[in-house]
């Protein structure tokens, strides 16, 4: 292979090439309600993305946290019901939400950096319901470098429905033939990266059909 064949072929498998410039990044929080202004965030996680040699999209690295619940909101008890929290559980090892959220940013600003990235996007199932709380949660704790975009997003639910007819998560990765245990599930790294694979699967199958050179 001669070096411009091979510079051309690093330049069109690159993330900021595939995206237009921005770093897709799949992310699940846990909430205490459906209200991002109202209700409390319980757990984020985060899942960065890479192209692997092949130039097929692919899940890289996970970093989650478990969030205190902010003194100002509101946690409904259904809402714990549904996500199976135990806000009392001490193996939780909570944090507050600003350091959540710096935790998150910093790997993502490291992906930004190393994809040559202008901005991340984020990737979710419903996902302006995801980013409503990230921004609701940004605001909060005054943080000036938010490193997504304030309301672009890529959603799973609506591209699974097209690519496969499904738009619950679990239902849409069985579609996909990617593995999804309900006992696990409403964990924000378990959905994070079983929506990661997903969203994977999604962008790799359009591509294999021709949709994107």
């Amino acid at each position: 292979m001669t070096d411009s064949f091979i510079d051309n072929l690093n330049q069109a498998q690159s993330l900021a090439n595939r995206f237009r410039g921005f770093l897709p990044v799949v992310i699940d929080v846990e909430t205490g309600g459906f209200e991002a202004s109202q209700h409390a965030l319980l757990e984020i996680a985060a899942v960065t993305l890479e192209m692997n040699d092949e130039g097929q999209l692919c899940r890289q690295e996970t970093v989650s946290a478990a969030v205190l619940p902010h003194p100002d909101l509101v946690v409904e008890q259904s809402a714990l019901d549904f996500t199976g929290i135990d806000l009392n559980d001490p193996g939780r090892q909570a944090i507050p939400e600003k350091e959540a959220l710096r935790q998150v940013f910093e790997k993502v600003r490291l992906g930004v950096r190393e994809n040559d990235c202008t901005r991340a996007v984020v990737v979710a199932h419903n996902a302006h319901f995801d980013l409503g709380f990230l921004n609701a949660a940004v605001n909060r704790s005054g943080i000036k470098r938010n490193p997504f975009h304030p309301f672009s997003c890529f959603d799973t639910a609506t591209l699974a429905g097209l690519a496969y007819g499904q738009t619950v998560l679990a239902r849409a990765c069985s579609a996909a033939g990617i593995p999804f245990n309900n006992r696990e599930a409403h964990s924000a790294a378990y959905d994070a990266e079983k929506t990661a694979d997903l969203f994977c699967a999604i962008v790799n199958r359009w591509q294999e059909l021709g949709g994107w050179q």
